[in-house]
């Protein structure tokens, strides 16, 4: 079989060459394009260096199921780019796409805007002169000469290079005034729902621990410790059979090594709990027959605990930690697919799936990069923390809005009073909020002549919010005005004048501030309207009573401003309730609304509690395309007070909740 051939490979020998530009950019993840395409329109000479073969990063890596938060916080040159996706599908926007279609877009932006592209540039050494970077040195000696530089890595090897201080890991919280930091007391999701014994003899630890599991202590709750968020591969995975290959398993694939699934099986099975192909692997369609596949559940596709020395190691190391990562996927999925310990409608369901032909041709249809959601951070002129996240500090030097959720994946699996358990994982909502332009920029005594609008300033769980794709074109684009700017006055990147950046930034597209809805409004900023205009009493996601920790999603709502998911998650535990005031005596049809997709659940259960009447129960199927399902029409007094209650009891898949319309019958 192929094995993955990752960016991480050698750089292919060259003449030592010499190239000089206004601006250098390190990095070509879609931050990377970003800045440059934005570089350049600005009249900047520039040029950018990509470790490996690829542009996009992970936009053209596997995830094209795209984490947005509220689309109405993105403008610029990232807004733009979604849109041009939206020309290749026939839609004003794609925020879900093929892997290939995002790379070739991402190319085809940088041949429009004549920026050159050098592939396989490993960096070697970082020559300053004072506070600035004058040069940057390729392994195969490659020279790079600007007077800007930005990293766009999802590592931040330049600025690590460059002498600019950084974090790693998880802080303490009483170090920035945090919460959510450090090791956590508890970790309710992604987590085993079951008892399972983690010693290699059962009951016995002095038998060992089996693998994929850290048995050293968890450590104090919020307190500092050198766990980074696990990684993994965003899988693009089909069932179409001409467009098929098969899932091999990797080499030296021992089925033994995934005996804590095993034994999780059993447990579920033995606790009388069903288990889905769903509870391990969140399968996302990007397109009707392309999947976007990430992390569910206890054990699925993130490498727990097994990233910790990725972003300080040498590219050596690097490249074990990916091919580790890789192989592990690899046998996770051929054991789903094959082992007798699985359920065999969990082992059918994944025998369905193959790799696609069409995607990542290069890599054995494995994709180009490993998700690296979090690695080195900046501290920088400003640390963003959790309590921007929470506007309890707010910045008045904008450059960008984040507006996911503080999202951190599992950092260890640990043991815990003798069973396993994951630990580290922390969903917590946002409102849009400020990312200042000090958390793109050094301090003036270690750099003044580089941004990094990838490996940002900011705390563990304050990344966890920021670091989406599109935030990132967002910084790109902004890092590089700024960049321009700091050119044209001969000045030091902390010295160009916010209100003239924001003034350039304002006029290039870019979101800069949230603007709550007012009364009557169903969302805030310009575009958060939803597309479908509906009549009649509407009662948005917002209004309603919630159990549990309900996720924050904004594709294409149908009332309000976004709507909430449960992750696939959590099953029995979430559900929410809409109380409704009826004014006037009349017939009234009640619809319930949410954006359809192929991943929703088929059978969701929907109670509508009328006074004096008995309780009128639906069962509501998530994927029509229809995206709304009528209720009923009830006849109802005035004042009378009537409850739809949505829950995720039982449920086959995601659970969507955005909001039910009230309307009366002529």
């Amino acid at each position: 079989m192929k094995t993955l051939l990752v960016s991480l490979a050698l750089a292919v020998p060259a003449l030592a060459e010499t190239i000089t530009a206004d601006v250098v950019v390190y990095g070509g993840t879609a931050g990377g394009v970003s800045a440059a395409c934005t570089a350049a329109r600005l009249g900047k000479t520039v040029a950018l260096a990509e470790f490996g073969r690829h542009i996009g990063g992970l936009t053209s890596g596997g995830l094209g199921y795209t984490d947005i938060g509220n689309k109405a916080a993105i403008g610029g040159f990232s807004r733009d780019f979604y849109k041009r996706l939206g020309k290749v599908y026939g839609r004003a926007e794609a925020w879900t796409f093929a892997p290939s279609a995002a790379e070739k877009e991402l190319r085809a932006l940088l041949a429009e805007h004549k920026v050159p592209v050098r592939f396989s540039q490993r960096l070697a050494g970082v020559k300053k002169d004072g506070a600035r970077i004058a040069e940057i040195v390729m392994e195969d000696g490659t020279v790079y000469r600007g007077k800007m530089f930005i990293d766009a890595s999802y590592e931040g090897d330049l600025m690590a290079k460059a002498g600019v201080q950084y974090m790693v890991g998880r802080e303490a919280n009483e170090r920035f005034g945090e919460t959510l930091n450090g090791p956590r007391a508890q970790t309710p999701k992604h987590q085993f729902i079951v008892p399972v014994d983690p010693y290699v003899k059962r009951g016995d630890a002095t038998s060992g621990v089996l693998p994929f599991i850290d048995s050293k202590p968890i450590g104090a709750p919020g307190a500092a410790d050198a766990s980074v968020q696990a990684y993994n591969f965003r899988l693009c995975l089909t069932k179409k059979a001409d467009n098929k290959m098969p899932i091999e398993p990797p080499p030296g694939y021992e089925p033994a090594r995934y005996e804590l699934l095993g034994r999780y099986f059993e447990a579920l099975a033995a606790a009388g709990k069903k288990a889905s192909l769903g509870m391990f692997l969140k399968l996302d369609m990007v397109t009707p027959d392309k999947t976007d596949i990430n992390n569910n559940g206890a054990f699925s596709t993130d490498y727990i605990g097994m990233n910790h020395s990725y972003p300080d190691a040498s590219y050596a190391q690097r490249e074990r930690i990916w091919q580790e990562h890789l192989r592990y996927i690899q046998g996770l999925l051929v054991f789903l697919k094959t082992d007798p310990r699985v359920p065999e409608g969990v082992r059918r369901d994944m025998a369905e799936w193959g790799l696609c032909k069409d995607e990542f041709t290069d890599t054995g249809g494995w994709p180009h990069q490993m998700y690296v959601r979090e690695a080195r951070r900046m501290v920088g002129e400003l640390v963003t923390s959790e309590r921007v996240c929470r506007q309890l500090d707010k910045p008045e030097d904008a450059v960008g809005l984040g507006a996911y959720n503080m999202d951190s994946h599992n950092c260890r699996r640990i043991i815990r009073d003798g069973k396993v358990e994951n630990e580290g994982d922390v969903q917590a909502g946002v409102k849009p909020y400020p990312v200042s332009y000090r958390s793109i920029i050094p301090k003036a005594a270690e750099c003044e002549n580089l941004l990094v609008p990838v490996c940002l300033s900011a705390t563990h769980i304050a990344y966890g919010s920021i670091r989406m794709e599109p935030v990132f074109m967002i910084l790109g684009q902004s890092a590089a005005t700024a960049a321009a700017m700091a050119i044209d006055a001969k000045s030091p990147v902390q010295n160009v004048p916010y209100a003239k950046l924001r003034e350039q930034l304002l006029k290039d597209g870019q979101v800069l501030a949230w603007h709550p809805a007012l009364p009557g409004q169903s969302g805030g900023n310009p575009g958060a309207e939803p597309a479908v205009k509906l009549q009649g009493i509407l009662l948005d996601d917002s209004q309603a009573e919630k159990t549990g920790e309900w996720l924050p999603g904004s594709l294409s709502p149908r009332i309000g401003a976004g709507y909430l998911h449960d992750n696939n998650a959590n099953k029995g535990a979430m559900s929410v309730k809409w109380i409704a005031s009826i004014a006037e005596a009349a017939d009234y049809e009640i619809v319930l609304h949410f954006p359809p997709g192929n991943n929703r659940a088929t059978n969701v259960p929907v109670i509508v509690d009328i006074p004096g009447a008995q309780p009128a129960k639906s069962s509501v199927n998530m994927q029509a395309k229809e995206g709304a399902r009528s209720l009923g029409r009830h006849s109802l007094k005035t004042g009378a007070k009537v409850g739809i209650t949505v829950s995720n009891t039982g449920t086959d898949g995601h659970v969507i909740v955005d909001g039910v319309q009230i309307l009366k019958v002529k």
